[in-house]
């Protein structure tokens, strides 16, 4: 099972950015990252100074989004999607990006129920629970 540390994501999605820049090959999951960081160009300073990136590790500014993890989200829940783990995720996600007619945006909605899956998982020192994080993407896809 690949963990990889917080530097680790970090000099990752920093190389990403810079292979995207020099227009150099990448590897698959590159190129999805390289396709969320295109979404974000509000992280793309952030991501121009690995060095910055990495000596910054474990400050968090009031009210900022770190680039880092929200990148991070996103290509979960793509990878997520691409081989329905948990399964009903694929479908609850497409259902979302439907309703709100943004792959971009369901992803956003779909982090807060992963968010909220993690921290549960968490404090209670229990396994993340596929099933409620499923269900709460699907609640986002059916709302009125």
């Amino acid at each position: 099972m690949f963990n990889p540390s917080q530097a680790d994501v970090r000099q990752f999605f920093c190389s990403v950015y810079a292979k995207a820049l020099a227009e150099q090959p990448m590897e698959a999951i590159e190129t999805i990252a390289s396709l969320w960081i295109d979404e974000h160009p509000e992280y793309h300073a952030a991501l121009t100074d690995v060095d910055a990136a990495l000596r910054s590790m474990g400050q968090v500014e009031e009210g900022k989004t770190s680039p880092f993890l929200h990148l991070s989200m996103h290509l979960s829940i793509t990878e997520q999607c691409s081989i329905d783990q948990p399964r009903g995720i694929r479908q609850a996600v497409e259902l979302l990006t439907h309703r709100m007619d943004s792959l971009h945006e369901a992803h956003h909605a779909a982090m807060d129920c992963l968010g909220q899956m993690l921290w549960e998982s968490q404090r209670a020192g229990r396994p993340p629970d596929g099933e409620s994080y499923v269900a709460c993407v699907q609640r986002h896809a059916t709302r009125d």
